[in-house]
């Protein structure tokens, strides 16, 4: 995936007001001026979501993180417009299945087109330029997959993950957001999302309303998707089966069943089936017990070491091996594993592994496809975030 080039400041359109038009910068002659901002953002009568809707929205998220203080965005999107969108979108999301599926077929003849997108982590700056100038927008012949990690470690999450959320809304048939370990309590409480949306709306009321609905909404974003029946996509990678708890009688103990403890059990890959009944609906991935299918998918990670193992450098999720790979595409006539999950900061601590500098890198390569990492998060991590 192309980088954005290093943006230092940038252009806004005016900024409309009911009390005045402000000219923040003047465009070249040739060009005709950009619309006025329309602020705050309000929510449309009907609840339809239109492209210029959406293209305003982007605007204003992009001025407001230019030139305002944190704590000056619910002056530009207030609560009551941010609960219609998180609503909307979150009755969308919870609605999916675990694994989406996504079938590209061009309009009017037209070639269709995929877009997968790794890692963002608040960098705003770099969705938008992906938006407007990378990929290109969204369209009824280019999809979208966003593999995870929207917030954290970056200054602007919260506009990231709802500027990707008002796609989801305007075209949820092309915009497939999935989740990342980071969309979790635990991590947005310790790699800054909570902090964020608290400088932003509060630490009292409103801004622990907005976390909570956020961390809602997180809960119901899909864990994979199968894309054109070919290729597979998670934010870490593949998952176990989870074997069935036998039980047995004890004498004189009528009720009393003795449960397996499935990490006792040999691993071994799983099955659609398996992936299609598994509880993504919680706040934080179990690591133990018999719903470890989400754990798996977002926090497992390849190793050149053939084989399916506990991911003990994580606490979460395995390590696999190319032969796994092998069988993972081989079983489910796949040509193709993309996932996300490391950046360049801890594919230095993964000797043997391929870097991230340019963004992606081959894992694995086996008779059946091949393995790949995206990491779409350019010169990560930019700053260190302080919000004061």
């Amino acid at each position: 995936m192309q980088s954005p080039p290093h943006q230092d400041s940038g252009d806004s359109p005016p900024l409309s007001t009911p009390e005045s038009t402000v000219t923040t910068d003047q465009p070249p002659p040739s060009q005709p001026p950009p619309p006025p901002l329309q602020i705050p953002i309000t929510w449309p009568p009907d609840g339809t979501l239109t492209l210029p809707w959406i293209t305003n929205f982007m605007s204003t998220l992009n001025h407001s993180s230019r030139h305002l203080k944190p704590y000056d965005l619910p002056t530009i999107l207030p609560v009551k417009v941010f609960d219609a969108l998180i609503l909307t979108g979150s009755k969308i999301l919870h609605k999916e299945a675990n694994c989406v599926v996504v079938e590209p077929e061009g309009g009017d003849g037209k070639e269709s087109e995929v877009v997968v997108v790794g890692d963002v982590h608040g960098q705003l700056h770099d969705v938008l330029w992906l938006l407007n100038e990378g990929a290109g927008l969204p369209n009824e012949n280019r999809w979208f997959v966003f593999n995870g990690d929207y917030v954290d470690r970056g200054a602007w999450g919260l506009e990231t993950f709802l500027i990707l959320l008002a796609w989801k809304v305007f075209m949820p048939h092309r915009v497939f957001l999935l989740r990342g370990n980071h969309e979790s309590k635990y991590c947005t409480s310790v790699y800054g999302f909570e902090k964020e949306v608290l400088a932003k709306y509060g630490d009292k009321n409103e801004g622990k309303h907005v976390y909570r609905k956020c961390l809602g909404c997180f809960e119901g974003l899909p864990l994979a998707s199968i894309i054109a029946g070919r290729v597979y996509t998670a934010h870490g990678g593949i998952f176990r089966t989870i074997p069935a708890t036998p039980s047995k009688r004890a004498k004189g103990k009528k009720n009393r069943k003795v449960i397996l403890n499935p990490e006792s059990v040999p691993l071994s890959l799983g099955s659609m089936e398996e992936l299609a009944k598994a509880r993504r609906s919680v706040l934080d991935p179990p690591w133990e017990g018999q719903n470890l299918i989400p754990g798996d998918i977002l926090w497992s990670d390849p190793s050149n070491k053939p084989g399916l193992s506990p991911n003990k450098e994580r606490g979460i999720g395995l390590l696999w091996g190319p032969d796994c790979t092998e069988d993972f595409l081989k079983k489910f006539s796949l040509k193709l594993i993309i996932r996300s999950h490391e950046g360049p900061d801890a594919r230095e601590k993964r000797p043997g592994l391929g870097g991230m500098d340019e963004g992606y890198t081959i894992d694995h390569v086996v008779p059946s496809g091949k393995l790949i990492t995206v990491f779409s998060a350019p010169d990560y991590p930019q700053f260190q975030v302080s919000f004061c």
